[in-house]
């Protein structure tokens, strides 16, 4: 029986150091420190490999849990945590030693697809075995580790597993093992290929109802009620087969106009009160002890100062004392455009939920809602939340994948790509779009097939052809004539205003976030706003005819040019028609300006990309049609005489182009994208000629909007709603070294195995719970002898190793592999039977002295994608900085610099 470590001395420093937080020292006197800390574990290296977990698993683990999106990954059926919340681990769990298995439902892989290819194919379990597994290495070795929620992936973890699995593939020659080796590599093309047809077939349906019942709001058709006025009367502006609400209620006269208006407004506020119901349907509840803010885009988080505390990412020990005492934050997965998330999620930060069935069916049918509801919103955004999702679930269908973190975002990021490329009908420019915006890590193998993800998706649409017109864009216009030379100075100017018009936007978000939605009933009812801003939108919009467009057929006449066929109110006949033409587009410009601004963040699905560039558009006509003017009014003028001489007023100037390259450059200032634009703005025109405009707008735009904001309105979002993103598109300028931001070391977060490599397991859970306590649920315990870092062990491994003991409360743990106890059993006679813990600990951390420049440090972060870094002095531990608290000194950093 294993006895208590009350009973033994050998244990009483272990037991001891947990009753008061002392300060670790790195000094140890009278203790004769080893020549290296890993010639001793070899002395003892007869165990089985850290990688062999197949055989570790418990015996009482069932052989199927039907865990889902929402449950904790983290749990067995007798003792569930409910993970539409992340687990408050101040509680004491001992009474449930299960209740932190990482397990899904698809760990017993019996069904899954790769399984029963190979079973069909002769592959049996015995002699996978004895073929796959010559160094007991399981092919799919990382059983035992799953991500909680809100920690970060481990990359290096995650490439080393990978690995291994394809080491144990390839070994076997035979035509079975290379049919199977050849069946792995293909998984990841067959895995896209059916993300980019279901992402199509979900555009599909969303255009094909929301253009349904868009128009319902103004009439209906009388023959069928399903089709749009375009379709209803064949292409006319008015036909008898298409009737208003007041004409079919026999109104006439003026009580008409006001009957339709009546209408109009309430189907506006309906159908977006239905979105946001369905919305809040996704409601999730996170623990205090998170600490997290919103973690949605109503930009109404409560910042905490930056070098508070109680910031996410902070870990000190004084902290989050009373944690649980604070109210639960609460999030909505289906709000908003998701690319922020999406964003934060291929960084490595694990957010359950936020990808999975529910919010993908919620979403799907929220977006259709809002979009018919008229508010000034887009659905590309959305798209690419909705791709991710329909890529996060169809990862399920390969193990590969599905037990990988660090393979999953590289199919993710082909996904997000994949939602743009069916959004705008540009493929290329959602590969450029995952490229530069959403990815973290983006290999060449994953560029090739997120391009193949993209193709796949465009033909898809192609063929289910949406919009009615065989075009996968949503709108296509074609250019005829040139620009002049004299109109670049006039795009340059379009850049400038575009910029900084992207920028106080951005600006005005964050004000009406920190003003409006800061009242009380408004943050706790969040339906109220959505029906003020639809009771506004409704109000003004219906007076307008080009507000109350849908965004992209308003773009789309925006973007159009003038021919002899047009019969746009945008085509002026003469000059003198150009004045009236202005003040309309002016009036339609401050209207969209504003409930852009208003509607952005409400608890609906919203994109703001097409919004933007309708609000650009608007403002890229009017200054087209102003230099057209000017044009007509002194046509002998030098610069433009020879094309002023030329019949018709898009001679020399057409407004269309002009508003194409302000809403591409208004887009920029939003978002900051430069390349995926001119790109997208090229695919939509398919005019070589005017690349260069394009481009150049969005340069200029860039510039502009990056010297007033330098945040983009996602990079705002991650900052309010304290995401701990590392951005690796940037490179801070440090004057400090890690000693400046390494805490000091404390015995509660140290595993000191210096007198004896057995710990009780009580011992080891109060330092569990004591980092859980501070937000570290993925951090580590480094292991130290004699001063001299010998491993560490993560928080989740740990936690799943304490959860197999049978009794924890006298359970004695092996931490490192020395002669010491073995010696110690034979002599006193007692049977210690320790619970081998050394799989689970990493033997080599990585590690850097405690003087490394922070450049360093940084490059560590970013470019292996560690979750902590151990710090050394003088070869001794000294601490360890997790990467929550590097990126709160970098947050620190900004802070300082813009004060």
């Amino acid at each position: 029986m294993p006895r208590s470590a009350q009973t033994d001395p050998g244990f009483l420093m272990a037991e001891e150091e947990d009753e008061e937080d002392t300060t670790f020292s790195p000094i140890a006197a009278g203790i004769a420190t080893p020549t290296s800390p890993t010639a001793t574990r070899r002395l003892h290296s007869a165990r089985t490999s850290d990688l062999d977990l197949r055989s570790r698993l418990p015996s009482r683990l069932p052989s199927r849990l039907h865990l889902d999106e929402h449950s904790n990954l983290l749990a067995f059926s007798d003792g569930m945590r409910n993970y539409t919340s992340a687990p408050n681990t101040a509680a004491h769990r001992r009474s449930s030693r299960a209740s932190s298995i990482l397990l899904s439902k698809n760990h017993n892989r019996s069904g899954s697809l790769g399984v029963r290819l190979a079973t069909a194919l002769g592959f049996d379990k015995a002699r996978g075995e004895a073929g796959l597994a010559e160094s007991k290495v399981s092919l799919f070795t990382d059983e035992r580790v799953w991500y909680d929620q809100f920690t970060s992936t481990d990359w290096v973890h995650d490439s080393i597993a990978d690995a291994f699995r394809l080491r144990d593939l390839r070994s076997r020659k035979d035509f079975r093992g290379r049919l199977y080796a050849w069946f792995d590599g293909a998984q990841g093309w067959i895995l896209v290929a059916i993300i980019g047809i279901i992402t199509a077939s979900l555009a599909y349906f969303i255009t094909i109802t929301e253009t349904s019942i868009f128009e319902l709001k103004e009439g209906f058709c009388t023959g069928q009620w399903t089709l749009n006025k375009r379709i209803c009367c064949n292409g006319k502006e008015n036909c008898s087969a298409w009737q208003s609400w007041g004409q079919r209620m026999g109104w006439g006269g003026s009580g008409l106009v006001w009957i339709d208006f009546m209408i109009y407004v309430v189907f506006v506020i309906a159908f977006a009160i239905a979105s946001c119901m369905l919305t809040l349907l996704t409601r999730t509840e996170i623990p205090s002890n998170y600490s997290l803010t919103t973690l949605d885009e109503n930009l109404a988080a409560d910042p905490k100062p930056v070098g508070s505390n109680e910031d996410k990412g902070a870990v000190d020990d004084h902290t989050r004392d009373h944690a649980h005492d604070a109210p639960s934050t609460i999030y909505y997965p289906a709000a908003g455009s998701g690319v922020a998330e999406v964003k934060v999620i291929l960084s490595g930060f694990v957010v359950h939920g936020y990808l999975g069935l529910k919010t993908l069916v919620v979403k799907t049918l929220a977006v259709i809602l809002s979009l018919a509801s008229g508010m000034s919103l887009g659905k590309e955004g959305p798209y690419v939340h909705i791709a991710t999702c329909v890529g996060n679930i169809a990862c399920r269908l390969f193990s590969k994948y599905n037990h990988n973190d660090g393979k999953r975002r590289e199919v993710l990021s082909a996904a997000a790509a994949s939602g743009v490329g069916v959004a705008f009908g540009a493929p290329i420019g959602g590969v450029l779009f995952s490229l530069e915006e959403v990815s973290y890590y983006f290999p060449p193998k994953t560029l090739f097939r997120t391009f193949f993800c993209c193709i796949v998706a465009s033909l898809s649409l192609k063929f289910l052809n949406p919009y009615g017109t065989g075009k996968i864009v949503i709108f296509e216009v074609r250019y005829v004539t040139d620009w002049q030379f004299f109109e670049i100075f006039v795009f340059i100017l379009l850049g400038v205003l575009s910029g900084a018009l992207g920028a106080f936007f951005i600006k005005a978000c964050a004000i009406w976030a920190r003003t409006f939605r800061k009242i009380p009933a408004i943050k706790k009812w969040p339906v109220l706003e959505v029906a003020l801003v639809a009771l506004i939108t409704g109000l003004i919009s219906f007076w307008n005819h080009y507000t109350k467009l849908a965004v992209t057929e308003l773009l789309f006449d925006l973007a159009s040019p003038c021919n002899i066929d047009s019969s746009s109110s945008l085509c002026p006949i003469d000059g003198n028609e150009i004045p009236g033409i202005i003040r309309y587009l002016g009036s339609a410009f401050v209207i969209k300006s504003l409930l852009t601004t208003i509607t952005f963040g409400i608890k609906v699905p919203a994109g703001i990309y097409v919004p933007s560039m309708v609000v650009g558009g608007l403002l890229g006509r009017i200054i087209g049609h102003a230099v057209q003017y000017i044009v007509h009014s002194y046509p002998g003028f030098s610069i433009w005489s020879q094309c002023a001489a030329e019949d018709g007023l898009e001679s020399c100037v057409t407004p269309g182009v002009y508003a194409l390259v302000a809403a591409g450059a208004t887009m920029c200032g939003v978002t900051r994208l430069s390349v995926t634009l001119a790109v997208i703005l090229f695919e939509l025109t398919g005019s070589l000629d005017h690349v260069l405009p394009f481009s150049l707008a969005v340069l200029v735009a860039k510039w502009t909007a990056d010297a007033i904001e330098p945040l983009s309105i996602y990079d705002l979002l991650t900052e309010m709603n304290s995401y701990p993103l590392l951005d690796n598109k940037l490179r801070p300028v440090f004057t400090t070294d890690l000693g400046d931001i390494t805490p000091a070391g404390r015995s509660r977060r140290v595993i000191d195995v210096s007198n004896s490599p057995l710990v009780p397991a009580s011992t080891l859970r109060r330092k569990l719970e004591h980092l859980h306590s501070v937000g570290e649920v993925d951090g580590g315990l480094p292991v130290v002898r004699n001063n001299i870092l010998v491993g560490l062990i993560p928080a989740p491994d740990l936690e799943f190793a304490l959860d197999k003991l049978d009794d924890e409360e006298t359970s004695l743990c092996l931490m490192i592999q020395t002669s010491t106890w073995h010696d110690t059993e034979e002599t006193d006679g007692h049977d210690y039977e320790p619970t081998d813990f050394t799989p689970f600990i990493d033997p080599a951390p990585v590690a850097l002295d405690i003087h490394s420049p922070m450049d360093l440090v940084f490059q560590c972060f970013v470019k292996l994608g560690l979750r902590y870094v151990c710090v050394l002095r003088d070869g001794q531990y000294a601490g360890l900085v997790h990467k929550k608290t590097f990126v709160k000194y970098i947050k620190e950093l900004d802070h300082k610099k813009e004060t």
